[in-house]
């Protein structure tokens, strides 16, 4: 090569590479800058103190899907993304915090009543639902109003309208209650087009967590079982939901025709449907809602009626960080929500690792006399969960009872972890059972082919090459298919015996409730899967009770976070709440496209996640409805 070509090669990579580190010093400016003045803005920030009126109404305006553990979003990632117009992930609020919201405001002499606006509020179990339900009762029980108000109300927003004295609905509104249902994306076709083989382990008649990468359609089985729990949660909402708004089960439409008749009668108008069949109790316009708030209590200086928000009574009413009493005794919560994996993992999911570590604290806390493990999993990797359920064995050999509390779904893994505990509380909609294990491996052979690709070579055994992923390009022989369905069978069979030890029952006992079938906790409860039924507070009292515990303090045992996360948090936080940081209005979309892309997205995050060490998993796939 000539000297002049070497040169323009040195010249084009040199430009790129200034480029890059042109960019790389921007964004890093940029980053340092942003933290510098967020920094700045929290330490010499205003009096933000929040003022509430002498007469006014506790705004329960919620945004986000109801948990119980936040799942961790990294502060600077999340600041980044808001600023450049992105939109919030998934913003989640806490049922805890929630009720102690509510639960003050009823003590609060200068709260006279309570407006629920629902629009932004997410997914919500029924659990969930009930337990601010609840909260929301003993506010009215003080001799307080409660007024719901919206232009929309989806079926998880219309169970906590129906708590409200009265329900109003915008001219132009809607009701539209369509029961639930399970309604997974099937990729068979899609992967056999990119010649990609699916191989799958399994043990149970019901265990259809693997039949998205199996088949074109839910199998006959997973219709019947799912339909089966289905249906008890819809009759259990219908049920409550009448109860409280004092009409007839036949008032939800379950069919199109029933639907078009009353939408018929009411000429059309979705209001006026809703109007006629008792869901709300009146029409009314945005202004005329806001005289009638005024007229309860009082009017502001910005022509609408006294309120304070949600998130700033908050501010007034939650303590910015929990101190526990060293002196006294203590039941200690640990929450595990979402996937079970191998290894460590960060709020909103569940590591076995980090978990046990969890545990393990309330273990070696001598203040801590029982701990409650509430439960909102689906399960995920075995291996995982047996190492979580081994802490749960040693803190009752520490003389420490252990109850684990159902919260929405408890199955598969999520039972696995339940098992050991001495006694297991769940809610009557909690989704539970799931007992089933499974493997699941794509290989790319057909596909390699395709693309002219091989992976060859040589080494001392058959094995050799396994771990480092060679099968996955060239296939999987038969020796090694039997190899991994003897061990999903053993696997199963130790799930079966687990469960048979704790619960004190037979194999085959077991076996005749497990096959991968999924429950409701009411029928877990007939079937010998669970104890009792019962709320989260009814698992802590119990908790104490079993240690023998007159007067106790509840601690929730988190993950913590390092000092720089947690003052970036603080500093992060703080510049949100005051507005410091641009917000980004979420803009319509199409919701059924937005489903189908979040489902897909959400089933390949979900394969990406699995990394059981012996590849075994215990997950429930159709324990999400839609």
């Amino acid at each position: 090569m000539s000297e002049k070509k070497k040169g323009l090669i040195r010249r084009f990579f040199g430009a790129i590479w200034a480029v890059y580190k042109g960019f790389r010093s921007t964004v890093l400016n940029v980053i340092f800058i942003l933290l510098v003045v967020l920094l700045a803005a929290a330490i010499f920030g205003g009096d933000d103190k929040v003022k509430v009126a002498e007469t006014s109404a506790l705004y329960l305006n919620l945004r986000g899907d109801l948990v119980e553990e936040k799942r961790y979003v990294d502060p600077i990632s999340a600041a980044l993304n808001e600023s450049l117009g992105g939109q919030e992930e998934r913003p989640e609020v806490l049922v805890s915090e929630v009720i102690k919201v509510i639960n003050h405001a009823s003590k609060d002499n200068r709260i006279q009543a309570m407006v629920l606006d629902l629009s932004g509020l997410g997914g919500a179990s029924l659990d969930k639902l009930q337990a601010v339900g609840k909260a929301i009762e003993a506010f009215k029980a003080s001799g307080k109003k409660v007024f719901a108000y919206g232009a929309y109300y989806a079926q998880n927003q219309y169970f906590l309208a129906s708590y409200a004295d009265e329900i109003s609905l915008e001219p132009m509104g809607a009701v539209i209650l369509e029961g639930y249902g399970s309604y997974p994306m099937f990729y068979k076709n899609a992967l056999e087009k990119l010649k990609i083989s699916t191989h799958v382990f399994r043990v149970g008649t019901y265990k259809s967590a693997v039949e998205p990468f199996t088949r074109n359609d839910m199998s006959e089985e997973a219709k019947e079982a799912n339909g089966a729990w289905l249906n008890e949660l819809w009759l259990d909402y219908k049920q409550q939901v009448a109860q409280r708004r004092n009409f007839a089960l036949d008032t939800f439409d379950e069919t199109f025709t029933a639907l078009y008749e009353k939408v018929k009668a009411a000429e059309g108008d979705l209001g006026q449907y809703a109007l006629n069949s008792k869901l709300v109790d009146s029409i009314q316009t945005r202004e005329e809602f806001r005289r009638s708030l005024i007229a309860v209590v009082g009017k502001n200086d910005k022509h609408t009626y006294n309120h304070v928000t949600f998130a700033d009574y908050a501010k007034l009413v939650l303590p910015a960080k929990q101190f526990d009493n060293p002196l006294s005794e203590k039941v200690a919560v640990v929450v595990a929500r979402g996937m079970i994996v191998d290894g460590t993992a960060k709020a909103g999911m569940i590591g076995g690792d980090s978990t046990a570590a969890l545990l393990r604290r309330a273990r070696h806390d001598d203040k801590v006399k029982a701990v409650v493990l509430r439960i909102d999993s689906g399960g995920g990797s075995a291996f995982a969960s047996e190492v979580i359920g081994q802490e749960i064995a040693l803190l009752r050999e520490a003389g420490k009872p252990v109850i684990a509390s159902m919260g929405a779904v408890a199955a598969s893994g999520g039972y696995w972890i339940a098992a050991p505990a001495n006694e297991i509380w769940a809610a009557p909609t909690t989704i539970t059972g799931s007992i089933g294990i499974f493997g699941l491996l794509h290989t790319f052979e057909n596909a390699m082919q395709t693309l002219g690709l091989n992976v060859d070579g040589v080494g001392t055994t058959e094995l050799a090459g396994f771990s480092a992923g060679v099968p996955v390009f060239n296939g999987l022989t038969e020796p090694a298919k039997d190899l991994m369905q003897l061990l999903i069978e053993r696997g199963y069979t130790e799930f079966l015996s687990m469960v048979g030890e704790n619960r004190d029952m037979t194999l085959e006992a077991v076996d005749n409730v497990a096959q991968g079938r999924v429950w409701t906790g009411r029928k877990a409860l007939e079937l010998g899967l669970v104890d009792k039924l019962g709320t989260f507070d009814d698992a802590i009292a119990r908790a104490a009770e079993l240690a023998g515990l007159a007067q106790y303090d509840v601690t929730v045992v988190q993950h913590e976070l390092s000092p720089t996360e947690q003052l970036l948090a603080d500093i992060f936080g703080s510049a949100k709440a005051k507005g410091w940081l641009p917000s980004v209005t979420e803009q319509p979309q199409n919701r059924a496209l937005r489903q189908l892309t979040q489902q897909v997205k959400q089933d390949f995050v979900l394969m990406n996640q699995f990394n059981d060490p012996n590849g075994i998993y215990s997950y429930c796939l159709s324990c999400q409805i839609n």
